[in-house]
């Protein structure tokens, strides 16, 4: 019987991972706080075999702790559903001899900032950008590598669409970056945030995410999905196609810029969801990465237009065993969800 350390199953795979664990007859053990896992329904207790506390805000702290948790409970790998922990998972892998990624480059896959020093490094095609600490260093630090506008701006640690705009003068600057700096810590667990502010030159085009399952160096590719999102400031979420309607010649170039980005942030083992645009003149330009299962259930999305169980792979790929991810069945699968609501700046 294989045992998985999960680390905090609250979040939209949570479900899913624990569904895949269970089909493939694994016991998975969840690292989480006790306050947090005061609040995890009993259709989610239910499918998991044993807990470990630890103050998982405190990196060192929950390192070791969770280490000694896995060599006590004889714990074959590591995965993790939240984004926020997905250093923490590469650390805690690499400190058990397990399947996982590059530890010394794993806070690049959460904190934006430093994914845009790894796309340099890496010469990824992405967005030129520059963070900033204050609202007073936005327009000077634009100035001095030359980016106009329209540009995005957000928060350098956070997830989904939170405190992310497209600005599109410079008196809407200032604003912008306050409201990205509006939420300093994460729930549930009261994680602080990065308060450095990420600004991106805006690419247009269609908007598109490709989840990878990556194992050995491997990459394994799973459908392109094409997002839908409202125009405007906020650019919420609407729905997903999958797979998009893409030319043989584009899907292959998103896949080869996705295999660069993945290498830049030294993920080599377990999965990634990567976000991009084709540009009409640049072509695929990687928006960003994250270690991590998807969300907005793109995990049943991909699953009802292809038959492949992401969940599944990934799990098998941490577990260092070959991921079924086989040929993807004919079929196409639409999401539709209400926009998201992002908080305006307050003015109080």
């Amino acid at each position: 019987m294989k045992k998985i350390l999960l680390i905090e199953a609250l979040a939209n795979s949570g479900p899913y991972v624990l569904d895949a664990a269970g089909a493939l007859g694994a016991h998975v053990f969840v690292a989480t706080h006790e306050d947090v896992y005061d609040s995890y329904p009993a259709t989610l207790r239910d499918k998991i075999h044993g807990t470990v506390f630890t103050d998982l805000t405190d990196g060192d702290r929950a390192l070791a702790d969770l280490a000694g948790f896995a060599k006590a409970t004889g714990i074959d790998a590591v995965a993790c559903c939240w984004e926020f922990f997905t250093p923490l998972v590469a650390q805690l892998a690499h400190r058990l001899g397990l399947p996982g990624n590059d530890p010394r480059l794993a806070r690049a896959s959460r904190n934006k900032a430093e994914m845009a020093q790894a796309f340099a490094a890496g010469q990824v095609s992405a967005p030129r950008t520059v963070s900033v600490r204050t609202a007073g260093e936005a327009a000077p630090a634009l100035d001095a590598v030359g980016i106009g506008f329209p540009v995005v701006v957000k928060p350098a640690e956070q997830g989904g669409s939170w405190g992310v705009s497209v600005v599109n003068s410079p008196e809407e600057l200032d604003t912008a970056v306050r409201q990205a700096q509006s939420w300093p810590i994460a729930a549930p667990h009261g994680l602080p945030m990065d308060q450095r502010v990420v600004i991106q030159e805006y690419v247009p085009g269609p908007e598109f995410s490709l989840d990878t399952v990556v194992w050995r160096d491997e990459y394994a590719h799973l459908p392109v999905v094409e997002k839908h999102t409202t125009g405007g400031a906020y650019r919420a979420e609407t729905g997903h196609t999958c797979p998009a309607a893409l030319s043989p010649a584009d899907l292959r170039s998103l896949r080869a810029a996705t295999e660069r980005a993945l290498e830049a942030l030294g993920i080599r083992n377990g999965v990634a969801h990567t976000e991009l645009k084709l540009s009409p003149e640049a072509g695929p330009v990687v928006i960003e990465v994250g270690a991590r299962l998807p969300g907005d259930h793109l995990v049943d999305v991909v699953r009802r237009a292809s038959g492949i169980d992401e969940a599944r792979a990934y799990l098998q790929a941490v577990l260092d065993e070959k991921p079924d991810v086989p040929a993807p069945r004919k079929g196409r699968a639409r999401s539709d969800s209400s926009p998201r609501r992002v908080p305006a700046p307050s003015t109080g």
